[in-house]
């Protein structure tokens, strides 16, 4: 069953770099969590929680795409050491802020500050597996979907220890497993060179760049955006739940059986030949997570909820690795970062909407009519998908763009 894994991490390099990608974006499981409950474990409200949360996530969504085109043109091992260092002046500041009781626009600007200079780990440990299995559009899809499971390994490692760790010792010590887990794992894999992408200022003799198909890639990071609403608000959601409930150090466990339900649907998926299109799996992919939302606001213990969301978690990865092959597969190789990176960035940017909402529904309703923002999240995702073009071939590329796009596979 794992023979397809086996290969693709037999490249050279591969495991190298996906395992210290691994440790790198352990972050994004912990970071907006983080600042929930450093937060609300000093006596703040959800209300300003997830208002950090977002100013967090906006920077992020903002800077994702101008740094996955710097990725692109100057290499990682030139801009991720760069845009570590200032993230770990955010971070520190952000804690320090509202540890020492700061004004909280600088609370703001430190969040904003640590949001921004996050690296899009996942765009570029994706960049590099297209690089390494250039040519293998198969393997590609494996490897994508190993990265996917991966994602949800680091959901549920993440958030369990990050919960544990900022109730039961200190309130910032899970923004403080971001910064001691993110910094040393972007710097190592930086240090990895013979596995990253050709920078572009090599690899090109002319200043022009190839076309990006903009239709799909914007459609795409919409339905993104969509999605990473829903993740928020179903989170910040969670946690009030669990608090409600009493056992608030056990909400980390409740977001490791989502993202477990994600990791067994990954597994299975990076197993499977697909015959269908990513673009079609993109929509029915959306419509399950809008539905598994459904029940959500009409559950009542902690074991039921627990049970509820590991079954919607088994529609998180194979929509989102549909959604990533296809940006593979469509967009030029010399771009393929800045095209990932846009989708992170929508991903990003719905975080901070979904998050903000969800907080203020839990502070005026409780945490139940909450996860109604999840559920109403996936629904703009399920149709923003409906708009994705049914076909998109190099064709179709050079009559609506500029010339340059030709020679990519059609999967859209």
């Amino acid at each position: 069953m794992f023979t397809r894994y086996r290969t693709v991490l037999a490249r050279s390099g591969a495991w190298r770099f996906s395992l210290t990608a691994l440790v790198a974006r352990l972050p994004i499981s912990i970071s907006t969590l983080g600042i929930v409950l450093l937060v609300t474990g000093l006596g703040r409200s959800y209300g300003l929680a997830g208002a950090l949360s977002a100013s967090y996530t906006i920077a992020n969504g903002l800077s994702s795409v101008v740094q996955g085109r710097l990725l692109d043109r100057l290499g990682q091992s030139v801009v991720l050491p760069v845009v570590a260092a200032v993230y770990a002046v955010g971070v520190v500041g952000l804690v320090t802020a509202l540890e020492a009781g700061w004004p909280e626009p600088l609370a703001f600007a430190a969040a904003f500050v640590a949001g921004a200079a996050y690296p899009p780990i996942g765009s570029a440990v994706r960049a590099r597996w297209s690089h390494v299995l250039a040519g293998r559009p198969a393997e590609v899809q494996t490897a994508y979907a190993l990265e996917s499971v991966i994602d949800e390994v680091i959901f549920v490692i993440g958030p369990t220890v990050a919960t544990v760790l900022a109730t039961q010792w200190h309130p910032w010590a899970g923004l403080g497993l971001a910064l001691v887990t993110g910094v040393p794992g972007t710097l190592a894999l930086a240090a990895q060179r013979g596995s990253q992408p050709v920078p572009q200022r090599v690899s090109r003799l002319s200043s022009a760049r190839p076309a990006m198909p903009w239709t799909p890639v914007v459609i795409l990071a919409a339905v993104s955006c969509a999605l990473g609403s829903m993740f928020a608000a179903a989170e910040v959601s969670t946690v009030a739940f669990s608090a409600e409930q009493h056992a608030k150090p056990y909400a980390g466990v409740l977001l490791a059986s989502w993202s477990a339900g994600s990791m067994v649907a990954g597994l299975i998926t990076g197993t499977l030949a697909w015959r269908l299109a990513p673009i079609p799996r993109v929509r029915v992919g959306t419509a399950l997570l809008a539905l598994v939302m459904v029940p959500m606001s009409f559950v009542g213990s902690m074991l039921a909820m627990g049970v509820a969301l590991f079954v919607a978690g088994f529609a998180i990865a194979p929509t989102l690795i549909a959604l990533f092959s296809a940006i593979e597969h469509g967009v030029p190789a010399a771009r393929l970062t800045e095209g990932i990176a846009i989708s992170h960035t929508g991903l990003a940017a719905g975080l901070a909407p979904g998050a903000a909402l969800a907080g203020l529904v839990i502070d005026a309703h409780g945490a139940s009519p909450s996860y109604l923002v999840a559920l109403g999240s996936g629904v703009v995702a399920a149709l923003a998908s409906l708009a994705l073009p049914r076909s998109f071939d190099p064709e179709d590329r050079q009559a609506a763009d500029e010339p340059g796009g030709a020679g990519e596979l059609s999967v859209f």
